[in-house]
């Protein structure tokens, strides 16, 4: 099994409290690792060097920030969730102690440095237009590494963000959606439909629960945010676990079972999901889940 997708944890039990620096470690040492081969695949595309000056919408806790400043690119990420940014500064500051130089993780609006003077990374944390600050250099790669398609509504906060990202950017910049492949081509659809059976009661008043991805999904968000597209592509990206639990706790941690824990409790939610795994269960305990996500090529306009 890779190595780079799966991990061993120590946890306390599952059924205790979850804070926001616990879920967004799981996220960034279970869950995240998963869209390696996205990142990838995109920059492998792209040929993202030390030319490219990158604005990553919804960059998480790094790692895609990571990928492309080790090729030379000039990064900055923004989120709204303040522990996945801490855990991105952690990241990227000692991207600049691997290399002997002096590494720094600064405030949300800092620039961590390593050797190169082409070679920058910043994080922000707000919305897109957080990113436009003195000095910020204008954008050529703008993505949005988040993949859409799998809960009802995904794609709605998106063309905003596009819309206030587009501006920081030069004309002819390229953007990259990302998206879930077709249910059938994804074996953890099954598991994702226990969010949208379990908050069935919250559906009415809030609206969100699993929806199995749709073929234009991201052709329509580029057009609503006038984007002219220009290639697109599938990765496979498995979901692999060292155990049931760490599967389940990665998989909370995206937030797609959010709606579920409030319509039910959490307790239930984990040993629904830990049920769904069981079909991916392989005799040594891991638990290994093939799927395939789609990226769209844009470029503004």
């Amino acid at each position: 099994m890779t190595p780079t997708l799966v991990r061993h944890h120590t946890y306390a039990a599952s059924s205790a409290p979850v804070d926001p620096s616990t879920r967004a470690r799981d996220w960034a040492e279970i869950q995240e690792r998963v869209l390696a081969p996205l990142h990838e695949a995109v920059f492998d595309r792209l040929e993202v060097g030390a030319g490219t000056r990158m604005l990553s919408l919804g960059c998480g806790s790094g790692l895609a920030l990571l990928a492309a400043a080790s090729r030379g690119a000039r990064v900055t990420g923004v989120d709204t969730d303040r522990e996945r940014l801490a855990l991105a500064r952690e990241r990227l500051g000692s991207l600049g102690r691997a290399e002997d130089s002096v590494g720094r993780a600064e405030d949300s609006g800092g620039w961590a440095r390593d050797t190169e003077p082409a070679r920058r990374a910043r994080l922000v944390e707000g919305p897109p237009s957080a990113a436009a600050t003195t000095g910020a250099p204008p954008y050529n790669l703008l993505t949005a590494f988040h993949p859409i398609g799998c809960a009802a509504g995904d794609s709605e906060g998106l063309a905003p963000a596009l819309a206030e990202a587009v501006p920081l950017a030069v004309r002819g910049a390229t953007v990259v959606l990302t998206g879930w492949g077709p249910p059938e081509r994804c074996a953890t659809a099954p598991v994702l439909r226990v969010a949208a059976r379990l908050a069935e009661p919250a559906r009415p008043a809030r609206p969100g629960g699993w929806r199995p991805a749709l073929r234009d999904d991201l052709e329509e968000v580029a057009a609503r945010a006038g984007l002219k597209p220009d290639g697109s592509g599938r990765v496979s990206c498995p979901f692999g676990y060292a155990d049931v639990d760490s599967a389940v706790r990665g998989l909370l941690s995206t937030g797609l079972f959010d709606a579920a824990a409030r319509a039910t409790d959490r307790s239930r939610v984990e040993k629904e999901i830990a049920e769904a795994l069981l079909p991916h269960r392989r005799p040594d305990g891991t638990v290994w889940m093939p799927n395939v996500f789609r990226y769209l090529v844009c470029v503004t306009t």
